[in-house]
This record gives structure tokens, C-alpha cells and sequence, in this order.
């Protein structure tokens, strides 16, 4: 049996941290904020980690490919899942960015079919940042961040409208291109793997 390289271990691990997460978001246990903040941060970690080693490695594997994504998005939405239920997070802004999150990933099969490639636009990296800065600052709240906790919420709004703005970028970037008015590429720039430093 052949272990997964180094980035795509870092990758399985974030995916691993998922549940782990949820469990100290939902329970509530002893100093839960300082835990659930140190989880998902070095989670968060391992998301910019896995893509510069596999880049500086030369370790970029199909499977590290298809699961990068995966990973990154079941990270985010359990934590914002999570964070609706303890009631700190309004529930229809979790669906705007979700939603947002499987569309893309809905349209981005679409286009790998269609030999369609979207590269990555600068909405869709300040959307991955706002994400996991909204999470920490929502994660750590009023107990640690004090007056500065007000952050949280505007990060989220933030978060929302950058969610819904590179969303409508990425459609509009595709049907341009399946309509033949901007050029085809090749799949090995695909937005399809954030191991090659692509944000969607």
C-alpha cells in the first residue's frame, strides 16, 4: 500500500479536523473558543500549506486535485453550519455562501467537460480569506476579541457580498467562454486545483 505524499496527507488531515471541529463548536466544553479556534486555524493552515509544498515538491497528484476542494469546502461549511446552530451566525447568510460554494463546484464539472478553464480571479481569493477570518473572529467572539468582536460580523457581511460577486464573476467568465467570446484554454491552468495556487 503506497502512503499519500506529504500535501495530500496535510490534505486528509483537514479533512479529519471536519468532525473534530464540530464536536467542540456544538458542545460547548471548557475554554471551546481557544480550542475550536486553534482547530479550525491550523485546518486553515494546511489549506495554503498542502499547495505550496505539492507546488515546491512537485508532488501535484490527481488525487490531491480532487480532494483539495473537497476538503476546503466541507471545512468551511461545517464550521458555518456549526456556528448557525450555537446561534452566532444568521442561517441565510450560511446559505448564500454555501450555495454559492456548491454552484461553483456544480458549474467548474460542467466546464472540465466542456475543456473550459476559469482562472482564478482576485473576488475568489478575498472570498477564501474573509472566510476563514470571519470564522476565527465569530470562533473567538466577545470573550477574547472584546469591543474588537464587531469585526466578526462585518468579516461575515464582507464574506457574503465577495461570496456573491465572484459567484456571478465565475458564471459570467464561463458562459463567455462556451459562447466563443473569450479564448479557450488548456485544463492544466483549471481552477479546478487550488494545488496549482488557484483560489476559486
Amino acid at each position: 500500500m503506497t502512503l499519500p505524499n506529504l500535501p495530500n496527507a496535510l490534505t486528509l488531515s483537514r479533512i479529519f479536523l471536519v468532525p473534530l471541529l464540530v464536536v467542540v463548536l456544538l458542545t460547548r466544553a471548557d475554554f471551546w473558543e481557544l480550542i475550536g479556534g486553534a482547530i479550525f486555524g491550523v485546518a486553515a493552515l494546511t489549506d495554503w500549506l498542502d499547495g505550496y509544498l505539492a507546488r515546491r515538491r512537485k508532488e501535484v497528484t490527481t488525487l490531491g486535485i480532487m480532494l483539495d476542494p473537497v476538503a476546503d469546502k466541507m471545512l468551511i461549511s461545517a464550521a458555518f453550519i456549526s456556528l448557525v446552530q450555537m446561534e452566532l451566525v444568521p442561517a441565510w447568510m450560511v446559505v448564500v455562501i454555501v450555495g454559492r460554494e456548491f454552484a461553483v463546484m456544480g458549474l467548474r464539472m460542467v466546464a472540465v467537460q466542456q475543456g473550459v478553464t476559469i482562472p482564478a480571479s482576485p473576488l475568489g481569493k478575498g472570498k477564501m480569506a474573509t472566510q476563514v477570518v470571519a470564522i476565527l473572529l465569530l470562533i473567538l467572539g466577545e470573550k477574547f476579541m472584546g469591543p474588537l468582536a464587531v469585526l466578526g460580523p462585518v468579516a461575515l457581511w464582507l464574506t457574503v457580498i465577495l461570496a456573491l460577486l465572484s459567484g456571478f464573476d465565475y458564471f459570467f467568465r464561463f458562459y463567455k467562454k462556451v459562447s466563443g467570446d473569450l479564448p479557450m484554454e488548456g485544463l492544466a491552468g483549471s481552477e479546478a486545483s487550488s494545488k496549482t495556487g488557484s483560489t476559486e
